[in-house]
């Protein structure tokens, strides 16, 4: 019985089975974070369509669509890095692009004060230099 315990936490303590439970549980957190996005997505969706009954309000439907576009890029990334193993910079680079243009388009470029447009402008001008040095 002894012998057997010792022999089941040596087992566990090998390098490639505790690897290999990490790889296993940080499946088990993506496949959720995909469910919960993807449940998120069919929500703000049925909002939206919603939104339709009653006066078309041009800023939250332009947000909406705008949002629903980096969920499912998200869940995108997510997938791509259930499939490969590795997470894609460019994805992640393109999402958040996408996303601070979306407050700046919300917005309005003139409603934001400058230092904000400055910031973000270098921000994208970071992102844009990360995304062209990426093989």
């Amino acid at each position: 019985m002894l012998k057997g315990l010792t022999l089941n936490l040596n087992d566990w303590l090998q390098r490639n089975t505790i690897v290999r439970n990490l790889e296993f549980f940080q499946d088990f957190i993506i496949i959720s974070l995909c469910l919960g996005l993807f449940c998120v997505m069919l929500i703000r969706l049925g909002d939206m369509f919603f939104s339709f009954l009653s006066p078309l309000d041009l800023r939250q439907v332009t947000s909406d669509i705008l949002f629903i576009l980096i969920l499912v890029e998200l869940f995108r990334l997510l997938i791509d890095h259930i499939q490969q193993q590795r997470t894609s910079v460019a994805a992640a680079v393109e999402i958040t692009m996408v996303s601070a243009l979306r407050e700046v388009i919300l917005r309005g470029v003139l409603e934001i004060p400058r230092d904000q447009i400055f910031g973000i402008a270098v921000f994208l001008v970071v992102l844009a230099g990360i995304l062209v040095a990426l093989p």
